[in-house]
């Protein structure tokens, strides 16, 4: 449950968004499609038929049924057709001098569902001519629903091949555009960042700032014989500013700059990422000079042929059209690549050397100073008040990012908001802070004697971490449930540590183990808290028998026992470094360290009982205790801080 302040950072400096950019083409009138063409069509045809059958029907009179059995019993009626239940006729001349008022020739009716079994009888005997026609719908009906489904189709057809060539010719990608690069082109004045904007990376700023010399004024540096480079790799952690950096270099150069992602070269089908490759190199050289950025790398640039089947795929395609690519350029084009990435253990070797990428830019976490210039940066629109002192505050964030920082600075802003306060103070940062470090804070109802036990194990580390002499400095202690956490021992390092010695990593591993050994001695028995401890300690241990030679029986070699491949099946083809007797020398010096520094933290707990009980009342009631408090309660009680 012990918090390492020299945690790996997260995010890049300033946060990693999207590059700002405007799309480069504008809308274009177009031609109404064929297909609306054929829709109309078809409308008039449906209406022409539609109206003549309309006419035809107003030439015929309709009669009730009971009016046609009349007219035939009166011989008015000389030909009947039969269509179902549907029954037309023509009038005989007497049937049309009797119907003087309607100078008609035909008629219709309709026969009722339960058919007149008669009705033939009565026809014939009245020398009606019957004929019978099937229920079918009229010819020109039946054509054109014959051909509706065909002219949908078709119809459909040409939105869909206008709306391709739609894409095409603007640009939007699709079929015609699957081999386009798809960067976005970043004018100066579009990019917000400047290199004033990026603090704690001077040295990576400077690399850069003689790029951005050489692409304002070429000329300048080709009459002393020198060269742009070529290509310029940015190496570090996430969270160290490349992206950023790369964005200030967009708002800087007066020259065209293109931004892609590596994995936006990738896709399904084969050959598009080399032809992504060279449309997108092909611009750049059409616009020289120009710089073109690649952030994650890493994607498209990992070691050829690793892994098992070997590696002959898509990915391996786009990675040698981009060494083609850079190894082609003329010394007259003045084209810099950028490139980005977290993982540059990872990268194909012919990547790497001189004559593509020239410079490798390393950016680590920054300094005290470089801190407190980097909180400067992100709080210089905010209304601080009068108690901020960004120097302490850069003093206690040892171990943060620049993504970090800046993270930091906006959650002091948003607790000054909850807060209903017009300044963000001391007292936001500070809570900032603790919840970036310690975690957020939950609601666990936890029962007693289960927060008896989190305060004895939490005081446990706490009182090694103040007795042991080389441990980190403690920071803050609380039982308040903090992340995946139910409590939390907080220790901040006084200075920045960039060489790790034996005894400050003993004396860590020692207090790794307090809550464990606090448990064992107040209750005799060990809970499922200390799963992190142990799992740390034991990694701690491990590198240092078989990494860093801190063994006098192993001696000075080393013994990894994982290379850590991101490859599947890479470590198959790799002989083994040491021999199964070797192996397991080194588990037995590490189970042999652990049991150590367990039993050395075992006596100093034993030693100072009654400091333990005192530190875990202290908890249990006030529930979270600082460095000063910590001290105050344990005067008198124990030597004092690194003394016993």
């Amino acid at each position: 449950m012990t918090s390492d302040p020299q945690k790996p950072s997260k995010a890049s400096t300033g946060g990693r968004s999207p590059l700002d950019m405007q799309p480069n083409h504008s809308p274009s009138h177009r031609q109404r499609p064929q297909w609306l063409l054929f829709l109309w069509f078809a409308i008039a045809i449906f209406l022409v038929f539609n109206y003549l059958e309309n006419t035809e029907q107003r030439a015929q009179v309709e009669l009730t049924y009971s009016e046609f059995l009349e007219a035939v019993q009166e011989g008015h009626v000389e030909a009947v057709t039969l269509r179902g239940q549907a029954v037309e006729g023509r009038f005989s001349e007497a049937g049309q001098e009797a119907r003087d008022d309607e100078p008609v020739e035909s008629f219709e009716t309709t026969r009722p569902d339960v058919e007149d079994s008669r009705l033939l009888e009565r026809l014939e005997a009245n020398g009606v001519h019957v004929a019978a026609e099937p229920v079918d719908p009229p010819w020109w009906q039946r054509v054109l629903l014959g051909a509706l489904p065909w002219i949908l189709i078709l119809g459909l057809l040409f939105w869909f091949w206008g709306r391709m060539q739609q894409r095409a010719m603007s640009g939007g990608g699709g079929l015609f555009s699957m081999g386009k690069s798809g960067a976005r082109q970043i004018r100066s004045e579009e990019s917000r960042v400047r290199l004033t904007d990026v603090a704690g990376s001077e040295n990576a700023k400077q690399e850069i700032t003689e790029v951005i010399d050489f692409l304002k004024e070429p000329d300048r540096f080709h009459a002393l014989g020198a060269q742009i480079p070529r290509g310029i790799l940015m190496m570090g952690p996430p969270g160290t500013g490349k992206t950023l950096l790369a964005r200030a270099v967009a708002g800087e150069a007066e020259v065209p700059f293109f931004s892609i992602s590596g994995s936006e070269f990738i896709e399904m089908f084969v050959g598009v990422g080399a032809s992504r490759v060279r449309d997108l190199f092909r611009q750049a050289k059409e616009q020289a000079p120009s710089v073109v950025f690649i952030d994650e790398l890493d994607s498209i640039g990992r070691s050829r042929g690793a892994g098992m089947g070997g590696g002959h795929d898509e990915r391996e395609q786009t990675l040698n059209q981009i060494l083609a690519e850079m190894d082609g350029f003329e010394n007259e084009e003045s084209v810099v690549v950028l490139a980005a990435t977290n993982r540059p253990d990872v990268l194909d070797s012919a990547l790497l050397r001189p004559g593509r990428f020239d410079r490798k830019i390393t950016l680590e976490n920054p300094h005290r100073e470089a801190r407190r210039r980097i909180l400067e940066v992100h709080t210089r629109k905010m209304p601080l008040a009068h108690d901020v002192d960004l120097a302490r505050l850069a003093e206690i964030t040892i171990g943060f990012s620049g993504a970090d920082l800046a993270n930091l600075a906006n959650e002091a802003a948003l607790f000054a908001g909850r807060r209903d306060q017009d300044e963000v103070d001391w007292a936001c940062f500070a809570d900032a802070r603790d919840r970036l470090l310690l975690g957020e804070t939950k609601d666990v109802g936890l029962a007693e004697h289960e927060r008896h036990m989190v305060a004895y194990h939490e005081s446990g580390h706490a009182l090694l971490a103040y007795l042991l002499p080389r441990a980190d400095p403690l920071e803050k202690v609380t039982v308040l449930p903090r992340g995946r956490a139910l409590g939390v021992t907080a220790q901040v390092p006084d200075e920045e540590r960039y060489n790790l010695g034996e005894a400050y990593l003993r004396d860590r591993i020692t207090v790794m183990f307090g809550g464990r050994l606090a448990e064992s001695i107040v209750f005799g028995e060990v809970t499922s808290g200390a799963e992190n401890d142990i799992e740390q300690a034991t990694r701690l241990a491990r590198r240092m028998v078989g990494r860093w030679g801190m063994s006098e029986r192993i001696g000075p070699a080393m013994f990894s026992e994982s290379h850590e491949h991101v490859f599947l099946g890479k470590e198959m083809a790799q002989a083994r470094e040491h021999s199964e007797a070797m192996a397991g020398l080194v588990d037995e010096e590490v189970r042999r360290l652990l049991i150590e520094q367990e039993a050395h933290g075992r006596k100093l707990l034993e030693t100072h009982r009654e400091a333990l009980d005192t530190l875990a009342r202290a908890l249990e009631e006030r529930e979270t205790l600082d460095a000063d408090e910590i001290r105050e309660l344990l005067d008198g009680l124990v030597p004092s801080e690194g003394e016993q």
